[in-house]
């Protein structure tokens, strides 16, 4: 893989979907045959600024807490609870250290309960909580519409609800995941890479669900996605068009079971998280390369200008990674388009959603996929 490409960030559509019509499905389904990556405007859905503002909040309020607090709420096998820094193996083909961050994962909620112990920092918001991960479902569950109206998939097979109607609530549990992330401001990288390469903070890999919405804040970029050309291209905070929007586009991208089912059509693109080299040089020989607590500078939020770096503050994001129901079975979608791209493809054992979840999870918390499948 390449490093880095300079400044060019990648040309990812923003796409505006609170007015439904059929155009903007075929918008949405060729931004992410394209990249796996689409923008989609803020605005008319629920997740405005202060909404988002406020679940930032909350996750500040929470990675400061103590550690033996946030100990007490450690990740069980069903993918839920606190992970700590270096806990994580996003890449464990190149990386044998983990990840330098701290994260903590909530299941579905249920009649604005959480279904999972809570820390006292987070159980206080947790009305708020099951709004926020609510939102994001509507969301999702909408997108997911517009997909399937882009594939044109025969009413006749489900329609515009082919998707939509294996991530139903009412057919049974998931591994959909609401995930706040923390990663301190003298965090040492996962590896030390060479000089001119910017230190990782979150290893190259492709999200596990369907899709998934990341939540950025301004000042804080740093992810970048892998180009069919092997080289790593970083995605904006504010694309083009959206600098003075009241907050950030919501960045969908397409999982792996959304790749499966269309058979590669859509794709589930590979990315990671990186810092900037100068910072990361600074931060280490200023303090050894320690990790912080948390402090004064993580209160501190930058405004919406631009996507320069902050060198002052933590980074912080919040994704929603939405799943089907678990026993989903990854089967080829009912449409022309994506049974033109299968012709030729050998058939396999068609696997569920809760297999290929356990698999990923195994190979990323280092636990043997029995004790996956019993924790789960």
């Amino acid at each position: 893989m390449s490093a880095t490409n300079g400044h060019d960030a990648v040309q990812i559509p923003v796409i505006d979907i609170s007015n439904s019509n059929e155009q903007i499905g075929h918008e949405l389904l060729d931004a992410v045959v394209q990249y796996g990556f689409v923008f989609i405007k803020s605005s008319g859905l629920g997740l405005d600024a202060q909404t988002v503002n406020e679940m930032f909040d909350i996750s500040r309020e929470f990675f400061q807490s103590p550690r033996e607090e946030k100990q007490k709420y450690r990740m069980q096998k069903n993918n839920r609870g606190w992970t700590a820094m270096h806990e994580e193996v996003l890449d464990p083909e190149t990386d044998d250290r983990g990840d330098p961050k701290e994260g903590f994962n909530f299941g579905d909620f249920a009649h604005d309960k959480a279904q999972q112990p809570l820390p006292p920092t987070l159980q206080v918001h947790e009305a708020q909580l099951s709004r926020f991960s609510e939102l994001c479902r509507e969301l999702a569950m909408k997108l997911l519409e517009f997909f399937a109206i882009g594939l044109k998939i025969d009413p006749a097979e489900g329609g515009a609800k082919w998707f939509a109607s294996r991530h139903e609530k009412s057919k049974g549990p998931s591994g959909t995941i609401l995930r706040i992330l923390y990663y301190p401001l003298s965090s040492s990288p996962s590896r030390t890479p060479p000089t001119s390469s910017p230190p990782i903070l979150a290893g190259a890999h492709s999200d596990y669900g369907s899709l998934t919405l990341l939540f950025r804040l301004p000042s804080q970029p740093g992810l970048e996605i892998l180009s069919p050309s092997q080289t790593w291209l970083p995605v904006p905070v504010h694309p083009p068009g959206t600098e003075h929007d009241a907050s950030p586009p919501i960045l969908v991208n397409v999982g792996d079971l959304l790749s499966y089912w269309t058979n590669g059509l859509l794709k589930s693109t590979v990315h990671r998280v990186v810092g900037s080299p100068s910072k990361h040089a600074e931060e280490t020989g200023a303090a050894g390369g320690e990790g912080l607590a948390g402090g004064a500078g993580d209160t501190v939020r930058e405004g919406a200008g631009g996507d320069e770096e902050s060198k002052t503050q933590a980074r912080y994001s919040i994704a929603y990674f939405f799943h089907p129901c678990r026993d989903t079975a990854l089967v080829s979608v009912p449409s022309e388009r994506v049974r033109q791209r299968a012709e030729g493809q050998a058939g396999g054992r068609v696997v569920t959603a809760i297999e290929h979840l356990n698999g990923r999870l195994a190979a990323t918390y280092g636990w043997g996929t029995a004790e996956v499948a019993a924790g789960s």
